[in-house]
């Protein structure tokens, strides 16, 4: 049966694609360790206590109803006074786009800004651009990043593509990878974006810059920046998509936010009216009232962040122990976020079974098989099959569980010819 020529061209997930397997392999009984998907284990890191009990206390009075389209008043108040507080960002409540987490607001920014053919610019690896920059017909200008630089982009590296381009997508700290923007690079494409603008009239699309920074309260050491920060005139370009999913645990309660120019704001908003995106009232309700008090957040993202180092410090240990023992592997040291960016550099070795690991999804599904260790490839975000870099995500397992896996990890990687 026939179906929308969109439809019929979409290409489905490769993390939900491994994430499936893992799923199917686990309900006949095998351990694996899953370090596939950015989702954090509730029982290991559970909601705080705090904004579980708003959440059930708004069911208990019935706030079930339908929220404002733009999300409750008082939440967006938090917001603003949290964006000032934790950031010295300067937005109005009217500003502020209120949704069930940030997918909805990333599909917006795109709907809203790009037309059929319009180029968007982002790097690879980098999270789901290359889907939304399909849904939307774009011209999609992938930018090839480092492991020099940490796989961020340089203002080098996107300056020969943003002439005539609409939007920027940008990420830090950076799904996959979990590392950061500094100070000095974020400022020289910050000062190419301006310099871009400068070049439009005033009927031509300005290029526009989506900053998503979901885990930016999830840094350590390093110090989180953003465009408008270091550039206030950027304010006006600058769509920013943030809200509680990583910084509280909260990947099941669905709210997110959005914030930049009203004009764009206003328009995501009536696009996404039509769609539904919105987060449940309850859980906006409580999360009004959690941040009410700023320790509250405070408190819970120290304690969190500090076990999320912890694991994903065992875990780059541990791979820079197998470097020692001359396995062919290297992981980058994590900045932020949950993610640990590892190359594993057995792509063209000869499997037990005599067959030939042929790219990243080969070596991937062996190490699932053989090892009980599930990873996620580059070509999920991006690049090509045949690149050896891989993100381990640490929110799934506890320390001990990443201890025991490392062995067997060795064990498979060894067995590889």
């Amino acid at each position: 049966m026939k179906v929308s020529k969109l439809a019929a061209n979409l290409i489905g997930s490769e993390i939900v694609k491994i994430g499936n397997e893992v799923n199917d392999l686990k309900a006949k009984g095998a351990e694996i360790a899953n370090l596939t998907i950015g989702d954090l284990n509730s029982n290991l890191y559970p909601i705080p206590a705090l904004l579980k009990e708003e959440i059930q206390k708004a069911y208990q009075n019935n706030l079930t109803n339908y929220p404002p389209a733009n999300g409750l008043l008082s939440l967006r108040k938090e917001v603003s006074k949290d964006l000032k507080n934790r950031w010295n960002l300067d937005y109005s409540p009217n500003d502020i786009l209120i949704t069930a987490g940030s997918r909805p607001l990333i599909y917006a920014v795109y709907k809203t800004i790009v037309d059929e053919g319009d180029k968007v610019v982002y790097p690879t690896p980098s999270w789901n651009n290359n889907h939304y920059a399909y849904l939307t017909s774009a011209e999609a200008v992938e930018v090839k990043t480092t492991a020099e630089n940490n796989f961020l982009p340089t203002a080098d590296d996107l300056r020969p593509h943003l002439s005539g381009a609409v939007l920027l997508a940008l990420c830090s700290p950076l799904n996959p990878t979990g590392t950061m923007f500094t100070k000095e690079q974020l400022s020289d494409i910050c000062e190419l974006v301006l310099e871009e603008n400068k070049k439009r009239g005033e009927d031509e699309k300005p290029l526009y810059l989506m900053y998503d920074q979901i885990y930016s309260n999830l840094t350590f050491g390093a110090q989180h920046v953003d465009p408008v920060s270091l550039f206030p005139e950027l304010k006006q370009y600058t769509i920013y998509i943030d809200g509680i999913s990583k910084c509280l645990a909260a990947t099941g309660v669905r709210v997110g936010w959005g914030f930049g120019p009203s004009h764009i704001l206003d328009k995501m908003k009536a696009l996404l009216t039509h769609v539904g995106a919105w987060a449940p009232k309850p859980e906006q309700e409580a999360t009004a009232k959690f941040f009410e008090n700023p320790n509250n957040v405070n408190v819970f993202v120290e304690d969190f962040k500090g076990k999320l180092e912890e694991s994903l410090k065992v875990l780059h240990g541990g791979i820079q122990d197998l470097k020692g023992k001359g396995l062919a592997v290297e992981s980058i040291e994590p900045m932020g976020a949950l993610y640990l960016t590892i190359r594993l550099d057995y792509i063209g070795k000869i499997k037990p079974d005599g067959s030939v690991i042929e790219n990243s999804s080969d070596l991937v599904f062996y190490l699932i098989n053989d090892a009980g260790v599930a990873l996620v490839p580059f070509s999920a975000f991006g690049e090509a099959k045949s690149e050896p870099w891989f993100r381990a995500s640490v929110g799934g397992l506890a320390v001990d569980e990443i201890k025991v896996m490392l062995p067997k990890l060795e064990n498979a990687l060894n067995n590889l010819k």
